[in-house]
């Protein structure tokens, strides 16, 4: 800034749009006066009186906004057609010539004032059209505009003859989150070009030409060596040497790097994803001359503002992220309208009262669903025969269902209405209601029919508007679904998410969801709020929408966040017709719904204890069971007999039921939707992908045993010990194949299966030899992935392309890296110690399972024990007593667990280590992952509760810590700070498995720090107060994010901070 310029009351506003060959528009907001603004009459020296009301300038600023964003609009149409033309094409932006230079904020001129001519004489123009002589107002302070009405475009406005000078002034401090900053180029954009006339502040901000930015390519290397070599801990490091293979670093060691760089004001930053694409420091000086060191300016897509229904697209047209991309169009806005709207955040007393809300509701719903099938049961018990058991079981499971179906239905009508695009406190009043609403709405049963017409009948019914044909096959049911639009025949594969709403800083912020006609949403996508997917348009998996971003018809999309492509993620053509299907195969769900599982699940229950006298004594009989067996050696059997016979009745159905179904799915064919292949494949899908069994065999030798029982193909298995971690999904496992020497660990998805609206297509999965899969990949059949490669945690597999042979992959899209680096392979041991390794590791892991199994079973005995303690109360007090075990039940499974992790804990490592995966004490930590729980956490999302169950985990957590469904695995190594924000699927690793290494660090958070949606944040990590991580990003090991700063993509850059434009224009 400069010292002349003059410093600006907070309470007023200015606002610079600098755009190519467009003027600056600019507006003041109107002060209360007391005094007159006197006005002169053009030619003679009669002076009139002129008041402009407050409302009149606020018609004239939102006059100028409506016409700015016209301009804008018409602008991005220019540029993205020249885009087309020439992608290459360079776009300068020329100094505005029209407005003074002291209407910049805090600029200095750097072209002398233009005295605008003196006025003619004639008639006077009307006083409301008049701008005010300056020599009858108090001069304006430097870098603010002077209010005035908006000027007629047929002839110019008249000015006076002179101009009054600037007062001294003052620097002006620093607006945070607007500065005049200018993003890294990516290869292939159209850059923006500063004009020589525009302000100094703006050109200094302007990516310097290459060679020049810092002194030439020759001062960046020694930049850049310097750093290195003293996080290296070297006198110096060659410029040609190879950062993995020559110097022996890793991802790491090269994190801290790109921290210690971002330090150094004097050299361009350094994101990981340059790491890897210049490995030495001459191509990284080469790369970094061509580049800005700033980080990037705003950008459509910012989450601290909530769009409102006036910004929203139609017609799938809006102004996207990528149209305005910084690196085709420069805008900077300085306005107080940048700011989020304000709301009045909620205290201790609200946080408070909103838990204990929250828990009643925990306790009491249980409770309610076991006092109504206590009553259901007693009712049906008492049939006099079995045919009246089979008609009142069905009709009082059917009334049942429909009350759980109905209530959600009601209570979101009831208690919100229909969803808008808001914003609010969380812990509030209105926070609980939508707390509420999203809860009862997410444990409907119609959630189990998703995939068929009924689920899209169930979203219809809660106010989506969804289009015929439309296919959603992800579980994750949105939450303001009267923001929901899907258009005919699109498509949603699994695990996508599109609630609604996000989390930020202590705020709900609620906005609409938009997906085209015949569009297609990949697994594991997130589309954030505002979002969109146009016509015929196609995400691919792995991908994210940031707020505010759009895919435009027709167009294919990829990537966190998503960016152009020209890969094809559609494998199945759409077949013509199909309504009658979708009809028949929804009655066919209805009637065996109603007719034999309701019926057969309550009349069973009922004839099971009224026909067999021993389970009967156990249960009804009191007296008569403790003539016959004392009452702790009676709950211990039944315990038992209900624990390992569900064990066992389970496993013959998911490995027997299964193959038989098997010969009704093709594989390599179109199949139509809503047949009875379609109902084997979705029995087949629900039947073999227990989370329970792979918890059980998981991060052991015993997996590949399990999984070739329920149909997986493998070569010639060389095992490891952890050939598989403890969550593995598919969707057809018969058509599952890996390959020999492969190891993979958590979260592994193979996605066998390929869907248009009404046809969909088995696919094998083939995943190569000597490879090593990190944590959250969904692997589709068509993948362009061999033998012997590395593929890093959450990221995108390539469909396109050649087959990748002996490297490894990051990122989404996704990028080579090299397969191995030193630091890994010096954790490594011989044949013959690994081994003798594996054998060791197979018979502790065998003792893991049994205490897992041991854990498990207790908690069953006790269920009984609890059971049967309500039995008995039932028979002095009724139903009511029932109802008491519902809650009782809850408060058992929390404080079980809790107490178990408590007395397991001493198992995991409490301090940061590299150690092989034939360690003890890596052996003791996969111990404590398999034996302590906390997926019954889920259940306290969005609760303060949640935070006081954290710490009694372990975790070292600040106050009002707002969780809506983060994943933690070590507990004792991670740090939040106050006031802090987590979205659902967010997940906190402090580990990472690579081929035979495993490391662990911890991981620091500030206070008031935003975890978006589906976000992943890696062991080493430090994220600094108030920074924002956006939604399915991907925060590698040894990251640091500065304070108040937005970074995100998958790996994650640093990303503007504030998005001053599209608050603007969504809140005028």
């Amino acid at each position: 800034m400069n010292a002349s310029a003059e410093p600006v009351p907070d309470e007023e506003e200015t606002r610079v749009v600098e755009l190519p060959r467009h003027r600056l528009l600019r507006r003041a907001e109107a002060e209360p006066a007391a005094e007159d603004l006197a006005g002169q009459q053009t030619g003679d020296a009669t002076t009139v009186v002129h008041r402009r009301s407050i409302d009149e300038e606020l018609s004239a600023a939102r006059a100028a906004v409506g016409r700015l964003r016209n301009e804008v609009a018409g602008l991005l149409e220019q540029l993205q057609k020249m885009e087309r033309q020439d992608p290459d094409a360079t776009v300068a932006v020329p100094a505005p010539k029209d407005l003074p230079p002291a209407d910049l904020p805090s600029v200095e001129p750097t072209r002398p004032v233009r005295t605008p001519p003196a006025p003619p004489s004639g008639p006077a123009r009307p006083a409301a059209r008049r701008t005010p002589p300056p020599a009858t107002r108090p001069a304006p302070p430097a870098g603010r505009p002077v209010p005035q009405a908006p000027r007629p475009t047929a002839r110019p406005t008249t000015q006076p003859t002179t101009q009054p000078p600037a007062r001294p002034a003052t620097p002006r401090p620093a607006q945070p989150g607007v500065q005049p900053v200018m993003p890294q180029a990516r290869p292939g954009a159209a850059v923006c070009a500063v004009s020589a006339e525009a302000p100094a502040e703006l050109r200094a901000s302007a990516p310097a030409p290459a060679g020049s930015a810092s002194g030439g390519a020759n001062d960046l290397q020694a930049g850049y060596a310097a750093v290195l070599a003293d996080v290296l801990g070297v006198p110096t490091v060659s410029t040609t040497a190879n950062f993995f293979d020559d110097l022996g670093a890793d991802s790491m060691v090269m994190a801290r790097f790109c921290a210690k760089v971002r330090s150094k004001p004097e050299l361009p930053n350094v994101a990981i994803r340059d790491i890897y694409q210049a490995p030495t420091i001459a191509e990284l000086a080469a790369a970094g001359a061509k580049k800005p060191s700033a980080p990037p300016s705003p950008q459509v897509g910012t989450p601290f503002a909530a769009p409102s229904p006036a910004a929203q697209p139609t017609g799938h047209r809006a102004l996207r992220r990528a149209d305005l991309d910084p690196e085709t169009v420069r805008i900077q806005v300085v306005s107080a309208l940048a700011a989020p709207a304000e709301s009045k955040a909620v205290g201790t007393a609200g946080y408070l009262l909103c838990g204990f809300g929250q828990l009643l509701f925990l306790l009491g719903y249980p409770a309610l669903l076991t006092f109504a099938f206590a009553v259901a049961f007693e009712w049906v018990f008492v049939a006099p025969t079995v045919l009246d058991v089979y008609l009142r079981s069905a009709a009082a499971g059917g009334g049942l269902f429909l009350a759980t179906v109905l209530l959600p239905i009601a209570a979101k009508w009831l208690l919100v209405g229909r969803w808008k695009a808001t914003q609010f406190p969380v812990w509030s009043l209105r926070y609980f209601r939508f707390w509420l609403v999203k809860t009862l709405i997410r444990t409907n049963p119609l959630v189990r029919f998703v995939g068929t017409p009924l689920y899209t009948f169930y979203l219809r019914l809660l106010g989506a508007k969804i289009g015929k044909g439309a296919l959603i096959l992800s579980p994750t049911v949105p939450v303001c679904t009267d923001l929901i639009t899907i258009g005919a025949g699109a498509v949603v594969r699994k695990a996508a998410s599109f609630t609604g709403y996000r989390a930020l800083a202590g705020q709900i912020h609620t906005g609409p969801v938009t997906i085209g006609e015949q569009a297609l949403v990949g697994e594991a996508t997130v589309l954030d709020i505002g979002s969109s997917v146009g016509d015929r348009a196609q995400l691919g998996h792995s991908s994210a929408l940031h707020a505010g971003q759009s895919v435009p018809p027709g167009e294919r999309w990829h990537g966190s966040p998503a960016e152009p492509t020209t890969v094809d993620y559609r494998g199945v053509p759409a077949f013509p017709g199909g309504a009658f299907r979708r009809f028949w195969f929804s009655a066919v769900q209805l009637v065996l719904l109603f007719g034999v599982v309701l019926p057969l699940g309550l009349g069973g229950v009922v004839l099971l204890v009224r026909e067999l006298p021993q389970v009967q004594a156990l249960f009804v009989d009191i007296e008569t069971a403790a003539t016959h067996v004392p009452l702790h050696l009676d709950v211990v059997i039944l315990g038992s007999a209900l624990f390992f016979g569900t064990m066992l009745v389970g496993g013959l159905v998911m490995t027997i039921v299964p193959r038989l179904l098997s010969v009704l799915v093709r594989p390599g064919r179109p199949v139509r939707m809503y047949g009875i292949s379609y109902w084997a494949l979705r029995t087949i899908t629900r039947l073999t992908n227990s989370k329970f069994a792979t918890r059980v065999f998981g991060d052991s030798s015993y997996i590949v045993g399990y999984l070739r029982a329920i149909g997986y193909e493998f070569g010639r298995v060389e095992q490891t010990g952890s050939n598989f971690g403890t969550a593995v999904a598919h969707d057809v496992p018969f058509l599952c194949r890996i390959g020999s020497g492969t190891v993979v660990a958590d979260g592994l998805t193979m996605l066998n299966t390929d869907y248009s609206p009404n046809a969909f297509s088995a696919q094998p999965v083939r995943i190569g030899a000597h490879s090593f899969l990190g944590n959250a990949i969904f692997y589709p059949a068509r993948a362009r992935v061999g033998d012997d490669c590395l593929l890093a945690t959450k990221v995108m597999v390539p469909i396109d392309g050649p087959v990748r042979q002996g490297v490894g992959l990051l990122g989404s899209p996704s990028f080579e890296i090299p397969r191995t680096v030193d630091r890994d392979a010096r954790l490594a041991l011989g044949p013959e110690e690994r081994r003798r390794g594996v054998r060791a590791k197979a018979r502790h892991n065998l003792v893991s399972i049994a205490l897992l199994l041991l854990s498990r079973w207790i908690f069953a005995v006790l269920t009984v024990l609890l059971l049967r303690l309500g039995i008995e109360l039932h028979l002095q007090f009724g139903p009511a007593a029932i109802a008491v075990l519902g809650a009782a039940e809850v408060l058992l499974t929390f404080g079980y667990f809790i107490l178990l992790d408590a007395t397991v804990r001493w198992l995991a490592a409490h301090r940061p280590q590299g150690v092989s995966i034939y360690d003890r004490a890596f052996w003791r930590h996969e111990r404590y992952w398999k034996v302590a729980e906390d997926t019954y956490m889920q259940l306290l999302n969005g609760t303060p509760l949640k935070a006081v169950m954290w710490r009694a985990l372990g975790v070292k957590a600040g106050r009002r810590l707002f969780d809506d469904g983060v994943s933690l695995t070590e507990r004792t190594f991670v740090t939040i700070g106050d006031d802090c924000t987590f979205n659902e699927r967010s997940v906190i690793q402090c580990h990472s498995q690579e081929n035979d290494a495993f490391k662990s660090d911890h991981v620091s958070i500030g206070s008031g720090v935003t975890l978006g949606v589906g976000s992943f944040v890696h062991y080493g990590t430090r994220i600094g107060d108030g920074a924002v991580l956006e939604a399915d990003s991907f925060l590698m090991k040894g990251e640091e994010m500065p304070p108040h700063t937005r970074w995100g993509g998958n790996p994650t850059v640093e990303m503007s901070p504030i998005n001053p434009l599209g608050n603007a224009l969504s809140r005028l």
